[in-house]
């Protein structure tokens, strides 16, 4: 009850003690201005944040349910011993599909090194099987051993050594962007208290006069942590809005491709930005009444 008590009286105010705060000018426009600036680059930062995320848990699901055996063998043996691969995949418990690619396929993966008329049937190029995991997955230590025991020229690549550093990456990217955010509400906090600051030194004069007339230090604080606030949530509001715009106008991934191109929300991650401006507002709360009560006691 008492919180409630509380944000009523904040979103009410008080006439009488909003006097002691300047309602336009130099601290208004900069505490609206920085809340919206910082609001618009927390939208990136979480849609940086939350893209990453899925990128990592993508690269995760992908690269652990495929593997690649790749044949080396003299021309005359690679058919039989591609059949000799097969067999054992196919009697290999965890192991869902598994096909060999074919001319096509194969060009296609060396077309950006080598270009587009390479001509892979007369080059000694090792023979590819993919292998699709099913959910329980295959004992790679296993299935190798049976390998070099049945075909001498088979080197199976589970996709380990490709699939911890993308993670890994990924998720240095989705820490970056939480830091990002917490320097952002850092930053937000310093310029609204600079900001307060400012606009109770510009009225102590009227800040003695309700003194006087036996205001409490509380009272008057409590007119510019509502001010401070409504101008921090106001600007962050339409900071918000603007990141959300401008992320809508980034190009769809499948227009361009690429990691870049799919930074944005996906479904009911849109609903994250809307909690940016009632966090700027708590920033601003904290903020604003810890530096009011500071510099009402530095004046009496």
């Amino acid at each position: 009850m008492q919180r409630l008590a509380r944000l009523f009286d904040l979103l009410a105010g008080d006439p009488q003690a909003e006097r002691a705060v300047p309602p336009t000018g130099f601290t208004a426009r900069l505490t609206t201005f920085t809340a919206a600036a910082m609001a618009f680059l927390a939208v990136f930062a979480m849609a940086l944040s939350l893209a990453t995320g899925r990128l990592a848990d993508r690269w995760a699901s992908e690269l652990a349910r495929t593997s690649t055996l790749r044949i080396s063998a003299p021309e005359g043996q690679m058919e039989a011993q591609t059949r000799a691969a097969l067999e054992v995949l196919r009697t290999t418990p965890g192991v869902a599909e598994a096909r060999p690619l074919s001319a096509d396929e194969q060009r296609a993966l060396l077309e950006p090194w080598f270009g587009p008329d390479l001509p892979v049937e007369a080059l000694p190029i090792p023979q590819l099987i993919e292998i699709v995991e099913d959910r329980a997955g295959y004992d790679p230590s296993g299935l190798r051993a049976r390998l070099q025991a049945e075909v001498p020229g088979a080197v199976l690549d589970d996709h380990t050594r490709w699939r911890e550093p993308l993670v890994e990456a990924a998720g240095r990217l989705r820490l970056l962007g939480m830091v990002s955010m917490a320097l952002i509400a850092a930053a937000t906090a310093a310029m609204i208290t600079l900001a307060a600051q400012a606009a109770l030194a510009a009225n102590a004069q009227v800040i003695r006069v309700l003194r006087l007339v036996g205001a409490r230090d509380t009272y008057i604080a409590r007119a510019f942590v509502r001010r401070f606030t409504l101008r921090a949530v106001i600007g962050a509001a339409l900071g918000t809005l603007a990141g959300i715009v401008a992320v809508l106008l980034l190009p769809r991934t499948d227009a361009a491709g690429g990691f870049l191109t799919g930074l944005g929300f996906r479904g009911w991650h849109w609903l994250w930005p809307l909690v940016i401006p009632p966090l700027a507002g708590a920033v601003a709360y904290a903020a604003t009444r810890a530096a009011a009560l500071r510099s009402l006691r530095a004046q009496s």
